[in-house]
Parts: C-alpha cells; sequence; structure tokens
C-alpha cells in the first residue's frame, strides 16, 4: 500500500508542479506532509540536502522519500513518478512543437505563467528564511542563517557588477555548501 501511496503522492507531484524544482517545493511540502511521510523540520533538511546534490531537486527528494518508507523499491517507484508526467508531456509536446509555439494563445499562456512561476519560488524562498531565520528557538532569535543569506545574496547580486553574467549556480551552491561547514560545522 505504501508503494502505491508514494506512486500517486508524486505522480501529483510530478504533474502539477510548474515553474521548475523550487516551484515544486510547496507541492511537494504538501503531499509529503500530508502522507506523513517526513515532518516539516526533516522535509526542509531534505530540500537543504537535495539542493546542494546533483540533479533535480524534485527527483532528489522523491528518491530519498521512497527510500525512507519502502526502500529501494519505494525510490523507484517515487523517481517514476515524479518524472513520468514531464518525460510524457515532453513527448507530446516535441511532436507539436512548431505548430504549438506559433500559436498566439499558446504564447500568451506561457507569458502568463512566468509572473506566477516567479512568485512560487519568491514565496518559497521567504518561507524559508522566515522558517529558519526568524523561528524563537530556545528563546534565541536564529542569526547565523540570516546572515548566511545576506551574505550569499550579497554576493550573487554583486558578482553581477564584478564579472558578466554573475556567478554561476553551481559555484554558488558550492559557495554554499563551503559557508554551511564553516557556519555549522562537519555533520
Amino acid at each position: 500500500m505504501i508503494c502505491f501511496d508514494l506512486f500517486i503522492g508524486f505522480l501529483k507531484v510530478g504533474l502539477f508542479a510548474f515553474g521548475g524544482a523550487y516551484g515544486a517545493i510547496p507541492l511537494i511540502r504538501d503531499v509529503v506532509l500530508s502522507y506523513g511521510w517526513l515532518d516539516d523540520e526533516m522535509l526542509t533538511y531534505m530540500i537543504a540536502v537535495s539542493e546542494s546534490t546533483p540533479g533535480p531537486i524534485m527527483v532528489n527528494l522523491a528518491t530519498y522519500v521512497g527510500s525512507s518508507q519502502a526502500g529501494f523499491p519505494g525510490a523507484l517507484i517515487a523517481t517514476a513518478a515524479v518524472v513520468l508526467p514531464s518525460f510524457v508531456i515532453i513527448l507530446l509536446i516535441m511532436a507539436l512543437l512548431k505548430k504549438l509555439l506559433k500559436n498566439p494563445y499558446v504564447q500568451a499562456v506561457l507569458r502568463g505563467l512566468k509572473p506566477c512561476i516567479i512568485g512560487i519560488i519568491l514565496a518559497t524562498g521567504v518561507y524559508m528564511i522566515l522558517k529558519n531565520g526568524l523561528v524563537m528557538r530556545s528563546g534565541a532569535l536564529q542569526i547565523r542563517p540570516l546572515i548566511l543569506t545576506a551574505a550569499l545574496g550579497a554576493v550573487y547580486f554583486g558578482s553581477g557588477k564584478v564579472k558578466k553574467g554573475g556567478i554561476s549556480p553551481i559555484g554558488l551552491i558550492c559557495l554554499s555548501a563551503v559557508a554551511g561547514i564553516a557556519a555549522y560545522g562537519w555533520r
């Protein structure tokens, strides 16, 4: 039964997640918490780990959750379920691509989705900053996450002024990992 739940849960994520992995984080959070597979704190940690490991975040999260719930078969089922909709949709779009992209209605829909996706990604980022940096734990404000966020933001936005194109996403991820290890220690 758990394998069926994993398949259905991550199929929902794969079907309804727009805007890439960061846009899918709220949907993944809803699915994982509603089934009780992980608690919110563990999910937040797994999002951070999934961002710094190779591969798409959705696939990494699906693989981890599937593995934690049903071992290797669960990992395979959850991973296959999360990528199946994209795979099928891409195959269908490739068959109709030339006609679809010239259609003004399709172009209007794509232009309309851009602000929605940006809003979802921004809301996820703000949620994670508030959850990890501004939440009172043990009576003390967590200042390290705020300092790290501000420093990484300054590096990201400042690098565009120093280097054409700015820092690469891979470089920023590596820098974030080093800063996290420096701030919190190696575990």
